[in-house]
Parts: C-alpha cells; structure tokens; sequence
C-alpha cells in the first residue's frame, strides 16, 4: 500500500519526511522516494526496495537531504514493475513540477497518447508521471496557478487518488487533493 507524507515549513524536511516514510513502513510498499527542495533546486532520490535503501542512497550527498519543503512516498506498484525509474516522486516533462500519488488513474494510456501527441516525453510506465504532465499542461495552456491546474486537471481523470503537488516556480507550498 502507498503512502505520502510532506513538509513545508522553516525547520530542515529531510529528517520529518524520512520519519513519516519509517512510520508508513507496516502498510507494505516495494519502493520508496523523496523530493527535497532547498530554495534553488529540486533533488529527487528514489528506489526499489526499503527506506533503509532509500536513506543510504540519499545520505550518501549530503546536498540531496538539506531543504526545509520535502516530500516522499512509498509505492506498491500498479502501473509499471518496481525499479527505481518507476519509482515516486516523478518530475513533469520541464522539471518545475514534482508529485507523488497514491492509487490508480483507470484513464491514464488515454492522457499519455493526447500528451506524447503534444511533444511530452515519458521515462517511467506510471500514471503518476502522466498526471503531472497533464497539470503541467493545463498550467500552462490556462496560465493559472498549480492549485487551479490541479483541479481543471484532475476534472479529466477517472480513477482514484491522493496527490501530493510541488512546483519550484513558486516554492512555498505544496498542493495536495
């Protein structure tokens, strides 16, 4: 089963973020991932296996834990076999954006061929990497803000989800529905 935990705030989010995914580990996953962002750029870490992997990969460069906004995720996969590439979080076609989700998006081979047809590229077999592309895109196609991109966006999803958003053009949130 997936999980998501998060930090926004002034403290470091390495630490907090970590202890969440530790706390999630008796529901079950077969990868685990973290976003931390520390003011300038994004550092993502992910792979198979447990978050004692994750933690060893990540500690190994020490600028991948600091940042006081981090997000991460345990995965149990439906879309795409475990491995690190399909491993959460996934990062939009740009890069500004970064998400995590839980559940299934039934309509997601549907947006990947409307989006591969508008010049995205996809490196995972997920649906997670599809639906932030498809908020990337409504983003900038209604030039509004990530939470009302994330609405119009999700109105063209069938399935079931928890999301957690960020965007590093205005890093002082992250969007959750």
């Amino acid at each position: 089963m997936c999980g998501i935990t998060g930090y926004i705030g002034y403290r470091e989010a390495y630490p907090i973020v970590i202890k969440g995914l530790e706390r999630l580990e008796y529901r079950g996953y077969d990868s685990a991932g973290i976003m931390m962002f520390d003011g300038q750029s994004i550092h993502i870490s992910k792979t198979k296996g447990k978050v004692s992997d994750l933690k060893e990969i990540t500690e190994k460069e020490e600028y991948r834990t600091k940042g006081s906004i981090g997000i991460g995720h345990t995965r149990w996969a439906t879309h795409g076999v475990p491995n690190d590439v399909n491993s959460h979080p996934h990062s939009s076609m740009s890069g500004d954006l970064v998400m995590v989700h839980n559940g299934i998006i039934e309509n997601y081979d549907t947006l990947k061929k409307e989006l591969t047809n508008r010049g995205y590229t996809f490196q995972s077999d997920t649906d997670t990497e599809v639906l932030v592309n498809l908020i990337e895109e409504v983003k900038k196609k209604e030039n509004c803000k990530l939470g009302k991109a994330v609405q119009l966006a999700l109105t063209n999803v069938i399935g079931a989800y928890a999301i957690a958003v960020f965007d590093k053009t205005k890093p002082n949130e992250i969007v959750v529905a």
